[in-house]
């Protein structure tokens, strides 16, 4: 109607060449019949043939007695009346004769299996009849928050852009924005096979040791990139200032990359103030310029950084278990994860390779200072040190095949159960939205999901993957968590409302549950230091004994064949005299006493004398 029109010309010859159809007959195939297969030919008539491939079923029917039930009610004031010798209308009359019954023996009796019957006639009437709907008026959503939903949904994935593809170390979600991520990937294939060369789809987007910063609902192409000319072994972002990361790189550096100006890092250290060995853990801590952090490595060390002077830490320290002002680094122990919390800003956790956790003070200045003590709870490296969002005293650990759940004021042992596995585990988290939820992974792919207010034994969901998990990271609102797989995937999770909140009465339990277990940890203690003491006092009490007691009287060399020097020993030792004495004494009563019995001889039959007065005795 508006007159708008286009018009689309094209060449006959861009068209390909004409097709040129033509009527002919054509012989493609002719089989002759066979003579012999004729001869074989059988003609059955007639041919009938039935087939039944439906399931045989039967019917049958039954005639039954019709019954008729009828309902009827009685409401029982008062009866069991005499007739004959109460009157029913008159109260005085019905009175003695109550109370003439009630005088009989077989009153109670009676009255007791009354009551017996009464009860069973009652409960058949109050039985629910299981084939009538009950409740069909209420709205269907006014009891959907009393059974869980447990679930997690893998809604997105991301790959690494690079193959063959990268380790992927770890996953760690921006501070103040919940939409992004951070995924750090190390090389480690480059190091085994240099001659390998690797492949990108996006070169504008760094090297192969470039981390990445995705945007949660765009699985293709990173927002940004955090280049290095070295590879890289894990990267921290600022709690407290998203402008800042700091990441450690594979021969021992620290170094400091601006966010909003992604790129090649701005700030590296030098290699004569870097670790020994690769940069294993990163922790920032509390300051007014948010400008401070640990690094540790596995050569023992523990460096204390300010990322506006990164030439020289600004102190050192080695993780001796038993620290002295001299310290030594062989007897040091490697650093596999530290940890801060911004509540507690004097204390820093660390755990090492040897199976340990260390308390770290951060205000203290000489080593034996720092390390305010150390507990050996793993036989393995600690993978994990995760603090409680709720509960920050409390924190998971995470090492060799076992998980514990530690408190700083039970030193000696787990405030909770810990659990163990036949697989190696590799890394744990707990949740942020509810309280008593946490995730524990293991070298063979295995997502377990832990409620300890569900149960303390078994995981409430299992997810399995593929790959190792290296990593996992709840989103701050628990709404989502990032699996980090070891083949450079990232898979995005989504839990259910039942698995990201908790109700007070939740929280409540969660911290009934810690102090019961700190309680019981503490009496624990406190009767092993009782143990301890009264052995102690033991050893004590035989060592002064010992002291105390007399030297023991050398042994005597006389001739055995000589009389005279055996009777000067006996006359010289002067308990053997008084004891010989006694045996003397002893041995003369017993004498006394012997000839002063009497025997009584009872004569038999036989032995007695004849009686004169028997004629027939005599005679004999």
């Amino acid at each position: 109607m508006m007159g708008n029109q286009y018009i689309f010309s094209r060449e006959r010859g861009r068209f390909g060449r004409q097709c040129l159809f033509s009527d002919r007959n054509e012989l493609l195939l002719s089989v002759h019949p066979n003579g012999r297969l004729r001869l074989k030919y059988i003609l059955r008539n007639p041919c009938d043939m039935t087939t039944q491939l439906s399931k045989q079923m039967a019917l049958s029917t039954a005639l039954t007695e019709n019954v008729s039930l009828d309902h009827h009610g009685m409401y029982h004031y008062e009866g069991g009346w005499n007739v004959k010798e109460v009157n029913i209308l008159d109260e005085e009359s019905t009175m003695r004769y109550r109370k003439k019954v009630e005088r009989d023996d077989s009153w109670g009796v009676e009255v007791g299996q009354l009551l017996r019957d009464c009860m069973k006639m009652s409960s058949q009437n109050n039985a629910i009849n299981i084939y009538q709907d009950y409740f069909a008026d209420l709205d269907e959503e006014l009891c959907s928050g009393i059974k869980m939903k447990i679930t997690a949904r893998g809604i997105n994935i991301f790959h690494d852009l690079w193959f063959p593809p990268r380790y992927l170390a770890m996953c760690e979600w921006m501070p103040n924005n919940d939409k992004q991520f951070l995924a750090t990937f190390n090389n480690r294939r480059r190091l085994l096979n240099p001659n390998q060369k690797a492949v990108t789809q996006f070169p504008d987007l760094g090297n192969e040791n470039a981390l990445y910063l995705w945007d949660i609902k765009d699985p293709t192409r990173p927002i940004a990139y955090f280049d290095s000319d070295e590879m890289v072994s894990l990267a921290k972002l600022c709690p407290k200032d998203e402008h800042f990361m700091v990441g450690g790189l594979s021969s021992g550096k620290v170094c400091l990359w601006s966010v909003p100006e992604f790129g090649q890092a701005k700030q590296m250290c030098p290699l004569e103030a870097a670790h020994r060995e690769v940069t294993s853990a990163l922790c920032w801590v509390h300051s007014k310029s948010n400008t401070e952090f640990y690094s540790g490595s596995l050569d023992g060390s523990i460096k204390y950084w300010d990322t506006r002077d990164m030439m020289m830490s600004m102190q050192d320290l080695l993780l001796e278990p038993d620290p002295k002002d001299v310290q030594k680094r062989a007897d040091s122990h490697g650093v596999t994860v530290l940890e801060f919390e911004y509540t507690i800003p004097v204390r820093y956790v660390m755990g090492s390779d040897m199976g340990c956790v260390f308390v770290g003070n951060r205000k203290a200045v000489t080593p034996s200072e720092t390390i305010l003590g150390h507990f050996q709870l793993f036989a393995g490296p600690i993978r994990s040190i995760v603090r409680n969002p709720f509960f920050v005293k409390n924190f998971l650990l995470v090492a060799d095949w076992r998980w514990r759940i530690w408190s700083e004021e039970v030193k000696n042992c787990p405030s909770t159960l810990y659990f163990k596995k036949r697989n190696q585990l590799t890394c744990g988290a707990w949740s942020t939205g509810r309280c008593s939820l946490f995730v524990t992974c293991d070298d063979k792919g295995t997502l377990d999901f832990w409620d300890l207010l569900m149960s303390h034994r078994t995981p409430i969901l299992s997810v399995k993957f593929k790959q190792r998990i290296t990593h996992v990271a709840f989103r701050p609102d628990g709404l989502l968590l990032t699996v980090s797989l070891a083949g450079g995937d990232t898979m995005m999770l989504l839990l259910e409302d039942a698995m990201r909140s908790a109700t007070g009465k939740e929280k409540a339990l969660m911290a009934a549950l810690f102090e019961r277990e700190i309680s019981r940890g503490k009496l624990l203690e406190q009767r092993e230091e009782e143990m301890k003491l009264k052995e102690r006092t033991t050893k004590m009490l035989q060592k002064e004994l010992r002291t105390n007691e007399k030297p023991p009287k050398p042994f005597l060399q006389f001739d055995i064949n000589s009389p005279e020097e055996f009777v000067r020993l006996i006359e010289e030792d002067q308990e053997f005299s008084k004891s010989l004495l006694d045996f003397n004494e002893a041995m003369e009563l017993i004498a006394k006493k012997r000839s002063k019995r009497v025997f009584p001889i009872e004569r038999t039959v036989f032995e007695q004398e004849p009686d004169s007065e028997d004629p027939d005795t005599t005679a004999k």
